[in-house]
């Protein structure tokens, strides 16, 4: 048995423990392969596969440890931000983590072109006494990290609940008759709205009962004319008469 623990991000990770399950909301030192680390307990036990174990409920010192080591990343991200800078390298340092024996240094960063931080690795590891592991982040793994606000004005999901990017395409804005603008259907990781996916199993049920676009359909009254436009959620299409003129339509008034 496993339990999801959750560290700097909202994706957890499963491990498994021995003897009583630890408490929901509870903090634990778990071991990765990286060493040990400090998570919050966030599921009950469940099937599911391991990547390390939980070695014990965390201590109070074990806790005031890891906060120190988090103002000692910020010093060595702040740092390194610095050094980048001078040496004019086109990448972005989104935080570090240390392990809680503070012997592992996780650097996460973006870069839009590969980069090549070997340098600062061994000077970093220098300077700290520290193993480091550079580790590049895309765009939505970005927004991730840092957190952000979505276009309804809440907090994104990725940086809250949301355990895995679906895969989003403009089909699904064109479906819900979204605007097509990025500015309008794009997050502020630049990519596609997550959200897109939400509804959309609604709008295949709603749209399987209508008509396609530009197909040629005939009302209940005789009057023929070519979908212009399909409102899925009023359940109505917009003919396009002969004469010019336009006429919208409900489902049940179609032949």
């Amino acid at each position: 048995m496993t339990v999801g623990v959750r560290f700097r991000t909202p994706l957890l990770r499963y491990f498994s423990f021995q003897g009583e399950p630890p408490p929901l909301e509870a903090y634990v030192v778990v071991r990765t392969n990286r060493g040990l680390e400090v998570g919050k307990v966030r599921t009950p036990p469940r099937k599911a596969r391991g990547e390390g174990e939980v070695v014990r409920l965390a201590t109070k010192e074990d806790l005031d440890k890891a906060a120190r080591l988090r103002a000692r990343a910020e010093e060595v991200a702040f740092y390194l931000r610095a050094r980048l800078k001078e040496e004019g390298v086109a990448a972005k340092v989104l935080g570090c983590d240390f392990t809680l024996d503070g012997r592992h240094l996780l650097v996460h960063y973006a870069a839009a072109e590969r980069v090549n931080l070997r340098r600062f690795t061994r000077e970093l590891a220098g300077r700290y006494d520290v193993r480091v592991e550079f580790l590049a982040e895309g765009p939505r793994e970005e927004a991730q990290y840092l957190g952000a606000l979505g276009a309804c004005g809440m907090e994104s999901c990725c940086s809250t609940w949301l355990q895995g990017f679906a895969q989003v395409s403009i089909k699904l804005a064109r479906d819900q008759q979204l605007p097509l603008s990025p500015e309008k259907i794009s997050g502020p990781c630049g990519r596609l709205l997550c959200c897109l996916a939400y509804e959309h199993p609604v709008y295949q049920e709603l749209l399987a009962e209508l008509p396609k676009k530009n197909a040629r359909v005939c009302t209940k009254a005789g009057v023929c004319g070519k979908v212009q436009k399909v409102n899925p959620l009023k359940g109505t299409v917009e003919l396009l008469l002969e004469e010019g003129k336009s006429l919208e339509v409900a489902k049940e008034d179609l032949a």
